[in-house]
């Protein structure tokens, strides 16, 4: 039975890391005493033992250990025998480009479809899509393959923006880049707001969070999508 939360941010104004999430993740990892954390979306660059021991700061708070993926020999085996699992956010290029380099997109498939708990933040929920495009990121590396774990039947936009009337910024908005997606391809999208996420269990998909999400379709009208709706994809 699949089990993930998959939240469009890790911090939101005015409060710290994870610190909004903290006591969802309490309930949400109740009975796993350490998680494997996927460092390798390195946010501003940041180097992987620094974003281990960040992250893991905050799960000391809920009484879990962190180890980073990058600690262990082989690293397939720590996925596949991990209690739960965190893939933080940064960027989703390298992300996924490190993912396809320790060839580890199978076994991480496979635990979540068999129920390990998993957490991802702005590109660690990118990759839970059937594709990584809809980021919002800089393309700094090439990764082999855009296509990620397709544990959901859609794809996700994090830090989803909604157009400011008053403002004199004339570049692409968020919906006007999902248009541009949509003329070539047909993957539904999901614009997370930052605050919200989705709470998968098994085949139940539940925007939870305190402000609706944005639906998008190829050729069809965006939607709003009220807090705690049940998606039906």
């Amino acid at each position: 039975m699949k089990k993930l939360l998959i939240a469009s941010t890790s911090t939101i104004y005015g409060s710290g890391f994870l610190e909004y999430l903290l006591p969802t993740l309490t309930s949400f990892f109740k009975g796993v005493s350490t998680i494997i954390f996927i460092p390798y979306a390195r946010p501003g660059g940041i180097s992987y033992d620094d974003y281990t021991q960040k992250t893991a700061l905050v799960f000391k708070k809920i009484g879990i250990q962190v180890l980073g993926i990058h600690e262990f020999e082989n690293s397939t085996q720590a996925i596949k025998n991990a209690e739960g699992i965190f893939t933080g956010g940064g960027n989703t290029f390298e992300l996924v480009h490190q993912l396809y380099k320790e060839n580890l997109w199978q076994i991480l498939s496979e635990v979540l479809e068999n129920g390990t708990p998993y957490l991802g933040t702005s590109a660690g929920s990118n990759i839970c899509g059937i594709s990584m495009m809809n980021t919002n990121d800089m393309p700094i590396v090439y990764p082999p393959s855009f296509i990620t774990l397709g544990i959901i039947s859609f794809n996700i936009n994090a830090h989803y923006l909604d157009p400011i009337a008053t403002s004199n910024h004339m570049g692409e908005t968020r919906e006007t880049r999902i248009k541009e997606y949509h003329s070539y391809n047909k993957t539904p999208v999901i614009g997370l707001r930052e605050g919200s996420w989705l709470e998968v269990i098994d085949t139940k998909i539940t925007l939870k969070g305190t402000l609706s999400a944005r639906w998008f379709e190829k050729d069809k009208t965006p939607v709003e999508l009220p807090t705690n709706t049940v998606l039906k994809h």
